[in-house]
């Protein structure tokens, strides 16, 4: 029984981790698309929603754009990406910031470097509380056994 009150935390705390390095990762590419200075016209090819809870729970709504543009060495890119402005329709141009080299990181949103810091950071403060709450856990059951 002690192993499941130290298994399931322990998931929790992996689970964390895990978002913590997805929402750094993501954090990085934009950063490098950004600074990279390498900018492309793009086009919108497709749009999209997917949906998430219903039934007693809220439901949210996030939209996807689809867009392909050239990068400076010829190759033609694809690359879809979430929450963008609702008012890009398919067939829209945009201004896509991309950088170089075999794995092209690429992102079609407006540099908006302040906000997308806080927006991780505020990420990354809440799975530390999860963490810390879930140590906490197992320290105190750890105590009471």
């Amino acid at each position: 029984m002690d192993l499941f009150f130290y298994a399931v935390p322990g998931l929790i705390m992996a689970v964390a981790v895990f978002l913590a390095y997805r929402v750094v990762r993501r954090q990085l590419q934009m950063r490098a698309a950004w600074n990279s200075g390498l900018t492309a016209e793009g086009r919108c090819l497709r749009t999209y929603t997917t949906t998430h809870g219903g039934g007693h729970s809220r439901v949210t709504t996030v939209l996807h754009h689809v867009y392909e543009f050239a990068a400076r060495d010829g190759r033609a890119v694809r690359f879809e990406e979430e929450g963008g402005p609702a008012t890009t329709v398919e067939g829209d141009f945009v201004t896509v910031h991309y950088t170089d080299g075999p794995r092209i990181a690429a992102m079609a949103h407006r540099p908006g470097r302040v906000r997308h810091a806080a927006t991780a950071l505020g990420a990354i403060a809440f799975l530390g509380v999860v963490m810390v709450a879930c140590v906490g856990f197992v320290v105190t059951y750890g105590e009471l056994s």
